[in-house]
Order: structure tokens, then sequence, then C-alpha cells
């Protein structure tokens, strides 16, 4: 009698496993849809595939995975523009004068812009949700063009704003869906 609980527990385990990657390749399809929905389907794709969250998540928590990943990208320039603006690059004051411009709007993105998406989401706010993340955008746009020569953050405000983009776009298919 105890083997035939073994055979038929093992039995159902195996066909619960049978099922499993029906379920994930539908999850990493609406990943691939969501994504090619948004400007940048690779970096979309990247940023959400390698967040173990993003298996079973639904729209709306794909978009809080782009938020949290714009909130680690910003915090990763800002450290950078702290760093430069402590190593010395910034002796040139027209390259102080950026990088300390550069800091203020990072700040704004950390500590204004992601919060207030985070809040919008909770809320159902997305039409606010996406202009946070597309004001997120402008910053590390505005940040590229204070550098009165090559800017040391090119590749970084580049990052910054696509992943604010999509972030956006991602917010805009949940406001779509749920706009009357």
């Amino acid at each position: 009698m105890k083997n035939l609980i073994v055979i038929i527990f093992a039995f159902l385990v195996c066909q619960a496993n049978a099922f499993r990657p029906i379920l994930l390749l539908g999850n990493q399809n609406l990943i691939e849809r969501t994504c090619k929905q948004t400007p940048f389907y690779d970096l979309c794709i990247w940023s959400l595939k390698s967040n173990p969250e993003s298996r079973d998540a639904s729209v709306k928590k794909l978009a809080q995975i782009m938020v949290d990943s714009l909130k680690t990208k910003a915090t990763e320039t800002l450290d950078l523009i702290d760093e430069l603006l402590q190593d010395g690059l910034a002796l040139d004051p027209e390259m102080q004068k950026a990088l300390t411009s550069c800091a203020e709007r990072y700040n704004v993105i950390i500590r204004g812009d992601v919060p207030e998406i985070n809040e919008a989401l909770k809320t159902g706010d997305y039409k606010f949700a996406a202009k946070g993340a597309n004001d997120a955008a402008i910053e590390a746009n505005s940040c590229e063009i204070e550098f009165p020569t090559k800017s040391p953050l090119t590749d970084m405000n580049k990052v910054v704003h696509d992943v604010s983009v999509v972030a956006a776009s991602i917010v805009k298919i949940i406001q779509t869906k749920f706009s009357f």
C-alpha cells in the first residue's frame, strides 16, 4: 500500500512538471509580446528575462521590474558622477558644472520620478506613471547635453533613457488595456 502511494505521488509530480514548460513558455511569450511593443526590444527582453520575478509576472509586474531597473541604472550613474567629481575630472569648471547639474538631474530621477512612478502604478494612475518614466528619460537626455565637449556619461545616459522609455511603453500598454 505504501509503495502504491509513492507511485501515485511520483506520477502526479511528473504530470504537474509536464505542464510547467507550457506555463513558463506562456510567460516568455508575454514578455516577448510586451517587449515588441517597446522601441528597445533587446533591452526590454534582457532586462525582464534577467530578473527571476518576471517568470510569472503580469504586465503590471513587468512594468514594475523596468522601474526597478531604472532606479538601479540611475543610481549607478549617480555613483559614477560622484566618483568623477571626487577624482578630479571636475577640475575643469565647465566639466564640474555639467557633472553637478547631472547629479541634480539623477537625484530627481531617483528621489522624485521613481517613487512617483511606483505610487502611480500602485494606485492605477497609469497616465501619471508613464509621464514619470518619460520625465526620467528627459532628465537623462538633459544631462547628456550639459557637457561642452564629449560627455563621460554618454553610455550610461543612453541606458537610463532607454530603460525609462521601455518602462513608459509598458505602462502605456497597461493604460491602453484599462482605458475605456
